[in-house]
């Protein structure tokens, strides 16, 4: 095993000073790592010792807030994110993957916008960005940027975990991204120094976790309907499991906007208007309470999982007012009742894209936090009879558990049972190409499975045309404009023909990871062109990805030194009170000890420290040596 020594070299105007980081492992026996990217929760798994490990994190939890907030000398990211969000809401980004991949102009994201208490701006071609304000200057960051330090802080936790470098993952996304969403997270990746192995879909990875861990009771083959109601997005997948661990997706369906933040958005929208009712006053406008108001809903909802009524309580909420509401588990099914409704329509539609009959699905999973909501529970199980609901797998580390099982196959570190494991999945939403009167002619449809290709052929539509240009779009409605677009590009050189006699096939080709490469030809002279749905506007170069590789590394850097002169700041504190307590021991006895000397530098130091609080790292360090010395015949 070789051992890799990181010394990194910090300047000030006075001082120079060096950091030395230590990890053992090389790249070729560091594990490969299951990485759920969520919404609200992220979650980090890996194969070790024979079996699928959860790692918890520096706080000991095993899923980590997807959240990270900029404060006035540091960046948070997860729990302690989280925790002074309520304070701080202008600059705590969540959500950012509710943004990955979109469109500034899409209507969702602009609904969003409303809600959200940060700011996101329109950027370059149509792309949303958030902006906050750090170290005193704004900042403007993209969501893949806010997502890759989500990832890198589940880099980080694993690392710390084994011991070792981690450089792949499997990572996980909704069933129902299209190809832009996936791309995106994909560039995440690379920016939070991952080498992404394989994109998997949350219910598939839900659905392998509980066919591992289930495989003795599996008996030829089982029907089995995955329902993932997460905190950001929902996702159903009707697939068969087949002994040996043969995964095999016949359809997906889901909302990338339906989630835990939309119930919470409801019971926020109640709270500020029993607020305005009882005082006539609207806190709409104050981030702050709105932020703390959204923080007390969430507790509220997770109350009324197991609680029949609970209360949102909050001082001084608005203008000095207080504020306290009891809700009960009925008023909260009753402001989503819409939205658990949409829910059981999605899960109708999944089944009828399976062409299954309900009373074939002998397992329905349930995965994500959301699912704990007793309604939602209800609800799925009437439709299903009154069939009882499988919960044997976790509904928050369910998804990771499979993402891991998935890593270590593609690295082949897994014994048997995960190398066993083959997974045919399905693209969720069709794929075409725009022809004459806006058209969209689909060439490759829905729950196709994956990895295919699949080809057509079109003719000119005019009189010695020797250009086409051919727009990829991505949906179920038959005009582009109500599609995703994906991006464009052109093939020249058409040899002059009257309309309709030159003909170019088309081939879109999806890979194992569900993205999506065009290829376009002119049957008579063989001239090929390629689109990869990574270059269209506004995804990512090649160029600002690397350069926001070296931002990440630099925020990282930032983040270690000031944990490195916090814990130094502590240190000195702690010397200060220390000698401190021991001089007045010494005062109560008879001492040789120079007191008129150790009380000057007490006095000097503490007078130091309350006007040095900026203090670089080996400065601090110089100032606890100085005390040290001149006080160790205290000690």
């Amino acid at each position: 095993m070789n051992t890799f020594i990181y010394i990194i070299t910090l300047r000030t105007q006075e001082y120079e000073y060096h950091f030395e980081y230590i990890m053992a492992g090389s790249g070729n026996d560091s594990p490969a790592i299951g990485i759920d990217l969520g919404t609200t929760y992220s979650c980090v798994a890996v194969w070790k010792h024979d079996r699928i490990e959860i790692i918890p994190n520096d706080q000991g939890n095993r899923t980590t807030p997807s959240a990270v907030a900029f404060v006035d000398a540091e960046r948070l990211i997860g729990d302690g994110a989280k925790n002074q969000a309520p304070m701080n809401p202008a600059n705590t980004v969540f959500d950012s993957k509710r943004l990955i991949g979109r469109r500034f102009s899409d209507p969702k994201v602009q609904e969003d916008i409303k809600l959200w208490p940060f700011k996101v701006i329109q950027g370059c071609y149509d792309t949303p960005k958030i902006v906050v304000t750090y170290k005193g200057q704004e900042r403007e960051f993209l969501a893949e940027q806010i997502s890759s330090m989500i990832l890198g802080k589940m880099k980080e936790t694993a690392e710390a975990y084994l011991g070792k470098i981690v450089k792949d993952a499997v990572i996980t996304v909704p069933a129902y991204f299209n190809d832009s969403q996936r791309q995106a997270t994909k560039d995440a990746g690379t920016i939070a120094g991952l080498n992404v192995i394989r994109m998997i879909n949350e219910p598939t990875a839900a659905a392998i976790a509980y066919g591992l861990d289930n495989k003795s009771d599996i008996a030829g083959k089982i029907n089995v309907l995955v329902f993932d109601l997460g905190g950001g997005t929902f996702d159903v997948s009707v697939m068969t499991i087949k002994k040996g661990g043969i995964f095999e997706v016949k359809a997906v369906a889901g909302d990338t906007h339906l989630g835990g933040e939309d119930f919470d958005n409801r019971m926020v929208d109640h709270c500020v208007r029993e607020f305005k009712m009882r005082w006539k006053k609207d806190l709409s406008g104050n981030q702050r309470a709105l932020g703390r108001l959204r923080f007390a809903c969430e507790k509220a909802k997770r109350n009324l999982s197991c609680m029949t009524q609970t209360s949102v309580e909050l001082d001084c909420l608005h203008e000095g007012i207080d504020f306290s509401l009891k809700i009960t588990r009925a008023k909260f099914e009753y402001l989503n009742m819409g939205l658990f409704n949409k829910c059981i329509m999605i899960l109708e539609t999944c089944l009828s894209e399976a062409k299954m009959k309900k009373s074939c699905v002998e397992q329905v999973i349930l995965v994500g936090g959301s699912t704990r909501i007793p309604k939602v529970q209800d609800m799925v199980q009437e439709f299903f009879d009154g069939r009882e609901l499988c919960k044997s797998v976790n509904a928050d580390e369910a998804v990771a558990y499979g993402a891991a099982v998935m890593a270590a196959k593609v690295r082949c570190s897994g014994d048997k049972r995960v190398q066993g494991v083959l997974l045919r999945d399905v693209t969720p939403l069709s794929l075409g190409v725009e022809i004459q009167g806006d058209l969209i002619s689909v060439v490759i449809p829905r729950n196709t499975p994956i990895p295919t290709s699949n080809a057509k052929t079109y003719r000119t539509v005019c009189d010695y045309q020797s250009m086409i240009e051919i727009n990829v779009y991505q949906g179920e409605r038959s005009r582009t404009r109500d599609n995703h677009f994906l991006g464009k590009f052109r093939i020249s050189g058409i040899p002059p023909a009257p309309k309709g006699v030159a003909e170019v096939i088309e081939r879109f080709e999806i890979d194992a990871n569900g993205i999506l490469t065009v290829t376009a030809s002119i049957i008579s002279t063989g001239k090929t062109e390629k689109l990869i749905i990574s270059n269209v506007n506004g995804r990512l170069s090649k160029k600002e990805i690397e350069k926001m590789v070296r931002d990440a590394q630099e925020y990282k850097l930032e983040d270690q030194e000031f944990k490195k002169k916090a814990e130094a700041y502590n240190a000195l504190e702690d010397c200060l009170y220390k000698v401190k307590n021991k001089i007045e021991e010494y005062n109560t006895m008879k001492s040789t000890v120079n007191m008129k000397e150790v009380k000057k530098a007490i006095h000097e130091t503490s007078k130091w420290l309350e006007d040095n609080k900026a203090a670089p790292f080996a400065v601090l360090q110089l100032q606890k040596v100085r005390l040290e010395f001149v006080c160790k015949s205290l000690f």
